[in-house]
């Protein structure tokens, strides 16, 4: 077997959310089974909740030709920290991880597996800069669409109007993007939004950008052609996505996962072809209880199975865990389930599965996508807004049932039964499955031997292995003192 310390070593930084962990891991994976020694690192309390969901193994992992090992830094919080505002946690984050991260880093050269490449991800944009101090080569990983990156981008350049305090319902129109209505982009840029903070940290992204060599994103160039090509003149684009289909033929139980899976594959498997519904919000969103109870009338009276995923809470969120209404389990009898937390990757996969009730996060959108499952768009905020425009308006995979948090107010089961039954059946679910076939189609082609994303990964795997030479005594001539 290879020795691991002979091997190129990529060191990745993802935040520490759920929803980035998972595509960085991804990356992570194929790029070890490629023939590269991959560290990843997010934060210590992070690192304990997957490790206590039995996530991850502390020590090297085979995979493929290369390694994947774990390696944790510094963010001040623990399981018992008090809670901690964003705003807050953000400068926290940047001030102990810069300092962490670094130590780390030179330690890799003295243990002997000096870092080619350290790849960041968009709400830790200071870590190319810590890569750059060192004289190491720099990448990021956008865990968004490709049209959210351009819509912060001209966000940062102020190069259209957006909406203000004094035109806060303004429309915009960017180049190839349809035009987007104001709750149809980034909530994050919306004045006097409650997460401004959040979009300052992403726009702090652009700030930086000039340090990388390369910019890769979870998507894949038949999806967003047109902007494909508009972006890539601007930045070091290369679309590697979707990569939970790259690493489908990796075999390893390593996962991101904050929370043990709970068992849904052998119920699935009960339920006839396209019968069920699939509901899940993601791992952040937190909606009202009465919107949790009009949800689980909607299903009830659709007669459908499901298939829910009620998540609990963040114990940062410090709100109640949701309860169902009462006999409502009785009432569903065999046709529905409710769990924790799911393998998601499998159940969009299913034979059983017919739709998919979803926040539209970037990573479950790809997800549905590229398994041929249509959606019913149930955006809160953030990028989900802009991802629920394209599934419904652009891609055709799906129906719109709420336009976010900005509406301010709860979607009745009336209509969510209406939505469902003109998703699973009828005209409208013909033409958005069909829809949905074409873009899983074009997702398998896009990863398959010499399809565009596959192609854009062996060109980034060539430019590490480039780069990887003499790596460790560019370390030694560049490292800044410890003192």
């Amino acid at each position: 077997m290879t020795s691991m310390d002979s091997l190129p070593h990529v060191f990745l930084v993802s935040f520490p959310g759920q929803g980035h962990i998972n595509p960085m891991l991804r990356l992570g994976k194929k790029l070890a089974a490629t023939g590269l020694l991959v560290t990843f690192s997010t934060t210590a309390n992070a690192g304990c909740r997957m490790k206590n969901a039995g996530s991850i193994s502390d020590n090297p992992t085979p995979l493929g030709n290369g390694f994947l090992r774990f390696e944790f830094f510094d963010d001040g919080l623990t399981d018992t920290s008090p809670a901690i505002s964003f705003d807050q946690y953000m400068p926290q984050l940047r001030r102990l991880g810069e300092i962490s991260l670094l130590q780390i880093l030179k330690n890799q050269t003295k243990e002997n597996r000096p870092v080619a490449c350290v790849i960041g991800n968009p709400f830790v944009p200071w870590v190319c800069n810590v890569a750059d101090h060192l004289g190491i080569s720099s990448a990021v990983l956008w865990v968004q669409s490709l049209a959210v990156l351009s819509i912060y981008y001209h966000h940062f350049h102020g190069s259209v109007p957006f909406p203000s305090e004094t035109q806060p319902n303004l429309d915009i129109q960017l180049p190839c993007l349809p035009l987007l209505k104001y709750d149809e982009i980034p909530s994050f840029l919306l004045p006097n939004d409650i997460y401004h903070t959040i979009g300052k940290t992403i726009l702090d992204q652009f700030l930086y950008l000039s340090n990388p060599f390369c910019i890769l994103i979870d998507t894949f160039e038949e999806l967003e052609a047109e902007i494909v090509e508009y972006m890539s003149k601007i930045f070091p684009i290369k679309t590697v996505g979707p990569l939970f289909k790259n690493c489908n033929e990796i075999k390893t139980s390593i996962s991101g996962d904050f929370l043990r899976i709970d068992e849904c594959m052998e119920w699935l498997d009960s339920k006839p072809k396209g019968s069920v519904v699939y509901v899940s919000f993601g791992s952040l969103v937190y909606l009202k209880q009465e919107q949790v109870d009009e949800i689980a009338y909607g299903l009830l009276n659709s007669g459908f199975c499901f298939l829910w995923v009620l998540k609990p809470p963040a114990p940062n969120l410090e709100v109640r865990c949701h309860v169902l209404p009462k006999e409502f389990m009785e009432e569903a009898g065999e046709r529905g389930k409710v769990v924790q937390w799911s393998p998601q990757e499998r159940v969009l996969s299913h034979p059983s599965v017919a739709c998919f009730m979803t926040h539209c996060g970037w990573n479950s959108s790809v997800e549905a996508i590229s398994s041929g499952v249509p959606v019913v768009a149930f955006p809160q905020w953030g990028d989900q807004l802009t991802n629920a425009k394209c599934l419904v308006d652009v891609f055709g995979v799906g129906l719109r049932l709420s336009r976010g948090v900005g509406e301010d107010r709860v979607i009745k089961r009336d209509e969510i039964e209406k939505c469902l039954r003109e998703a699973m059946v009828g005209p409208k679910a013909v033409e958005i499955k069909q829809k949905a076939v074409e873009r899983q189609m074009a997702a398998e082609k896009a990863v398959a031997e010499g399809g565009s994303s596959d192609r854009n990964f062996k060109h980034f795997i060539d430019e590490i292995r480039k780069r990887s030479i003499g790596c460790g005594e560019r370390f030694h001539v560049t490292c800044p003192s410890t003192t």
